[in-house]
């Protein structure tokens, strides 16, 4: 199988219009606990808000990035949200039209050794809905496992949702520290 090939840069209002194409999709949502933007202003307003990388209180670094597939078409984003505690919260959005093509697998993975390498993070989670097939099983293809109750507790998860969990070390999926190709 040939190398996925995709770009990512740190997600800017700049991008809102691009974006907003994406993830105007309804269907998108069917697992997520938001709603499509309803505009492109609407978009770049929540974007501007974590543009500072950091939580108006500052306890948290809000990590953001587009994912740009071969076409040079924005076809998602990735994002990591590292706690005061190292905690990480790791979340991810693909145009369904991207899906099954190895490419949120692979910027999902890029973002994680770029996170690991700069923040060295205690556990990185993913919370997912368990109806989610897609995104569990991206998960699993990197190394997550379902969370022990108590651990995963401390993520408040919905009814519905499967916390999954990895403690990652400093060689977490070999980062070079090079811009990714």
């Amino acid at each position: 199988m040939p190398p996925v090939r995709f770009t990512m840069e740190e997600r800017r209002v700049a991008h809102a219009a691009e974006l907003f194409e994406v993830l105007r999709d309804p269907g998108l949502y069917e697992f997520l606990d938001e709603v499509p933007p309803k505009s492109v202003e609407e978009l770049a307003e929540k974007l501007a808000r974590s543009e500072l990388r950091k939580s108006p209180d500052g306890k948290e670094s809000w990590l953001n990035w587009v994912v740009r597939g071969e076409s040079g078409a924005i076809v998602g984003y990735v994002q990591a949200t590292v706690e005061e505690n190292k905690d990480t919260n790791i979340a991810y959005v693909f145009s369904r039209a991207v899906q099954g093509q190895g490419i949120a697998t692979a910027a999902v993975r890029s973002m994680i050794e770029m996170v690991v390498a700069e923040y060295q993070p205690t556990i990185l989670f993913i919370v997912a809905d368990e109806g989610n097939l897609p995104s569990l099983r991206l998960a699993g293809r990197l190394g997550f496992t379902t969370a022990p109750t108590e651990v995963a507790a401390t993520r408040q998860p919905g009814p519905n949702d499967v916390v999954l969990w990895l403690r990652p070390s400093s060689q977490c999926f070999g980062y070079s520290g090079k811009p990714f190709e």
